[in-house]
């Protein structure tokens, strides 16, 4: 497998307005966030990363909603997203709206918020797909330089397989927009044939399960099965 820490300079574009065909991307990404922002509750959402601060989450029962990027529009917190200044499960949900696409390494960016996500909180996470029409435009020298081409495109698999490494239990994925573009054939395309879709979402909880049991839990359990075994002796001596 293809380490995802990379030496390569990668430079976010700081709105969505800065990449090609940005705006409509931010649309249908809200559009698919808007069923699953009103599942969640908590105290506290951060949103992480320039292009996450820009995508409306008024659906969501959350009221206390932090901007968290190292720059960008409209930030409450201005950090590197492998140090978040926050407290180890403090944080109910995080949106990751396309940030792991520009990060030199996206486990440490998902490490950190596993440490500041509460147990069973929310992670929400988007980026583009490379098996798609965008993913193709990466072949191509003179496009590839320009963003949203000169991202790091993750597939739907191999983001699930950091997920579940992290013990987080993937509830909702999709995939959407099959032409990265405008206009109404390609909103008829992408709901006929959503797997071709450039985009992608996963949304995911962060699960807590006890690996062993407990020496008392294990006493308990082994006492319960002599005193049955026990008892089905002494009825077969009464016979």
């Amino acid at each position: 497998m293809r380490p995802a820490k990379t030496r390569q300079i990668l430079t976010a574009p700081l709105t969505w307005r800065a990449m090609s065909g940005g705006e409509r991307f931010r649309e249908t990404l809200t559009q698919q966030l808007q069923p699953m922002l009103g599942k969640m509750y908590g105290c506290h959402l951060l949103k992480l990363g320039a292009l996450s601060a820009q995508i409306n989450t008024e659906a969501c029962a959350i009221s206390h909603q932090v901007n968290v990027a190292p720059a960008g529009e409209g930030l409450q917190v201005q950090a590197d997203l492998t140090q978040l200044p926050f407290a180890s499960k403090s944080v109910d949900a995080c949106l990751l709206a396309h940030t792991l696409a520009w990060s030199p390494d996206p486990h440490a960016v998902l490490r950190e918020v596993d440490r500041i996500l509460i147990d069973d909180g929310w992670l929400m996470l988007s980026g583009f797909h490379p098996a798609s029409l965008l993913g193709l435009g990466k072949l191509l020298p003179w496009v590839r330089q320009r963003a949203p081409w000169n991202s790091r495109l993750f597939s739907q698999v191999r983001l699930i397989d950091w997920l579940h490494l992290l013990n987080y239990e993937v509830v909702w994925c999709s995939r959407f927009q099959v032409l990265p573009g405008n206009g109404r054939g390609g909103r008829l395309i992408s709901t006929h044939l959503p797997a071709l879709g450039c985009q992608q979402l996963l949304v995911a909880r962060k699960r807590t399960f006890p690996l062993i049991k407990t020496p008392a839990r294990r006493a308990a359990g082994q006492a319960s099965i002599r005193t049955v075994v026990g008892a089905a002796r002494h009825l077969r001596s009464k016979r």
